[in-house]
């Protein structure tokens, strides 16, 4: 078979993010985020569970003496911290930071095994059960963050040390795992280094991990089941009993492995094993120009994408198993909605994109980002979300056990800490989801300001966007190459716009619009202006029939953002406001923590009763409510809980 063409990539060192709104949160990253997260790793943040990451692999490495400490998975930490300072080192060279990564990355090379095998937990606590547990001890997943690790970290400043260790790694693992008789026939109950694994084939176009990749794909699912094999091959231990013994054994639908992937039909279990999984499956079907696997994607991202995803871009509706549910399950108070998720769903939808450029990818891509990843963290950088709900009323968190993983406020770190160092490196590498280069176009998919220059052919385009995107509806696109450059750029066309409109050079553009993309095609000089208009009126959204938890309900909605009503600004109850259907709504700009920031303002009602808690729980006849005006104030969802704790929701009553 020949190797398989590798797709060019935007070179994140000719990217520079000069967005007001997310170069803030850039800075915010490089400033805050990967210092605060240093020291959580180090065990130095006051209040917050305990991370021990880095003195496991000083412990592994022979340099300290203890015990192995944290999740079966904590090395990810370390690993995805790696990759956020990658990048972050393209953005902004900073010497003392580099030197931080380089020590721990010569710490990681030192607790590497002399056969290449490299996780703390396992070199630490039990060095003879490497291998024993693919289903629930997270090896292959853990070996996935750090070898993205190593890519980033060469591409980011061209080091090899970290990407010689994770090719040991790689080269260790594709001789465990296999087809041959020696060999271990499974895959990850925890999927993540498929996706890793096709990143450091473009790489380094080993075509070993790709067919390593390849293979854990199609084993997944394979009858006899592997991890009923490797859970009597162990003698039937369990690492996790949350839900009973053996339960991620048993359940097979839950890392996906219920069937072969080519007979799942929906979006199934753990929804950032899905999505992660799903990624790397993409980046397959793309590189074998493999239609059963470009067919697998489609099916699956329908069905995710069209039944089960909130309106911010999140996924997994329920805490039990961090998991999707049944279609059309979407409640919004005991949501999980896991931050890491909505990442994945960015990661899957980048896939998605440079296999067929089809804006419906870039549109969930796009809420993913503007709502859930963004909300994830607090705006000072140093507190965090795990769990994204649409609605919370603290008041009854703290007595009703449904809600045990939903909190009214940031958290500081977490004993299970993948989610922040993840929208650390998400953040970081921005660059990479804003364009995809193709042979034939330019495709732009986020309107995120930014002066970039991409090779076509022999010749550079250079771009610069600029405006005050996702607060206004101006985006200039400005060509800034020397020299003429022939070539095709194609602009998304969002959903939420129904009117957008293009000039060029100051006369109305056509172009040719295909699948959400208006391209084109022309000889650019510099100085050639595009002037995107996208009309950001305020919508009102609603949910599907089938959505019972929203029926009755409207959602606000103002170019990509989501918009909530925060007891803050609207006073408690926030469930007795009601939205008319025919007020008109009202820009305000915001100040203080929303400086710089669109609020929304409307006209509503607040229904109440006299001495409400003097009168019955029930009534036969119409109860005693009125209806007061009120002024509503919607703010971005991706900002609540910046104001200290009080009531949030979406979804209000509409009449």
């Amino acid at each position: 078979m020949n190797q398989p063409d590798v797709l060019q990539e935007v070179d994140l060192h000719q990217l520079k993010v000069t967005d007001a709104f997310l170069g803030e949160y850039q800075r915010l990253v490089r400033d805050v985020v990967i210092p605060y997260q240093w020291d959580a790793l180090n065990d130095r943040i006051e209040e917050a569970d305990p991370s021990h990451a880095i003195e496991n692999f000083e412990i592994a490495a022979g340099r300290k003496d203890g015990e192995f400490y944290g999740m079966v998975f904590q090395d990810s930490d370390v690993a995805k911290w790696l990759e956020a300072v990658a990048w972050s080192l393209c953005q902004k060279p900073d010497a003392e930071l580099e030197k931080t990564a380089d020590e721990v990355i010569e710490l990681v090379e030192a607790a590497q095994c002399e056969d290449g095998y490299l996780n703390t937990y396992f070199t630490v606590k039990e060095p003879e059960l490497r291998w024993t547990n693919l289903a629930e001890c997270h090896e292959l997943y853990c070996a996935g963050h750090m070898i993205e690790a190593g890519v980033a970290f060469f591409q980011a400043t061209g080091k090899r040390r970290l990407l010689d260790v994770v090719c040991r790694f790689a080269d260790h693992i594709d001789s465990v795992f296999g087809p041959g008789e020696n060999q271990i026939h499974g895959y990850p109950g925890h999927p993540e280094i498929e996706l890793a694994l096709m990143r450091l084939y473009e790489v380094t176009e080993n075509p070993r991990y790709l067919n390593l990749a390849n293979y854990f794909v199609e084993e997944r699912g394979a009858a006899p089941h592997f991890y009923d094999s490797e859970y009597e091959k162990r003698g039937r231990t369990s690492y996790w009993n949350i839900h009973g013994p053996a339960w991620m054994v048993k359940d097979k639908a839950y890392s996906q492995a219920h069937e072969p992937l080519a007979l799942q039909q929906t979006a199934i279990g753990h929804a950032v094993r899905f999505v992660y999984l799903m990624a790397g499956v993409a980046h397959l079907a793309r590189l074998h120009k493999d239609e059963e696997k470009r067919q697998t994607c489609l099916r699956l991202w329908d069905n995710m994408v069209q039944k089960q995803m909130y309106i911010t871009g999140g996924i997994g509706s329920q805490s039990s198993g961090e998991a999707f549910s049944a279609d059309y399950d979407l409640p919004n108070d005991t949501v999980y909605a896991e931050s890491c998720a909505s990442i994945g769903l960015m990661m899957f939808a980048r896939r998605m994109l440079q296999m067929e450029a089809d804006s419906r990818f870039a549109d969930v891509m796009e809420r993913a980002l503007y709502n859930t990843v963004l909300g994830g963290m607090a705006l000072d950088g140093k507190h965090f979300f795990y769990v994204n709900p649409l609605e919370v009323h603290p008041k009854t968190l703290a007595f009703n056990h449904i809600y045990d993983h939903v909190k009214p406020v940031r958290q500081r770190w977490f004993g299970c800490a993948c989610c922040p160092p993840n929208i650390a490196r998400v953040l970081t590498s921005l660059g990479h989801y804003i364009y995809t280069p193709q042979p034939d176009a330019l495709y732009v998919h986020l309107y995120v300001g930014n002066e970039m220059a991409v090779p076509v052919g022999d010749k550079t385009l250079g771009l610069k966007i600029s405006g005050n995107y996702p607060w206004h509806e101006q985006v200039d696109i400005t060509v800034t190459s020397p020299e003429s450059v022939q070539h095709t750029l194609a602009l998304r066309l969002p959903d939420w716009c129904a009117s957008p409109r293009v000039m060029l050079n100051g006369e109305p553009c056509e172009g040719e619009i295909r699948k959400g993309y208006l391209h084109i095609k022309r000889s650019w000089q510099e100085g050639d202006r595009i002037a995107l208009t996208l009309p950001m009126p305020v919508r009102r959204v609603y949910g599907n029939p089938l959505l019972r938890h929203v029926a009755g309900k409207v959602a606000v909605q103002r170019g990509p953002l989501v918009y909530c009503l925060e007891e803050a600004d609207n006073g408690t109850e926030l469930h007795n406001l009601v939205l008319p259907d025919d007020n008109e709504f009202t820009l305000i700009q915001g100040k203080g923590i929303f400086a710089h920031k669109v609020l929304i303002q409307a006209e509503g009602l607040r229904m109440m009763a006299d001495e409400a808690e003097e009168q019955p729980l029930y009534y036969y006849d119409k109860p005693p409510v009125s209806a007061a005006p009120q002024k509503l104030i919607f703010i971005p969802w991706f900002s609540w809980a910046n104001r200290g704790e009080g009531e949030m929701r979406i979804w209000v009553d509409a009449r």
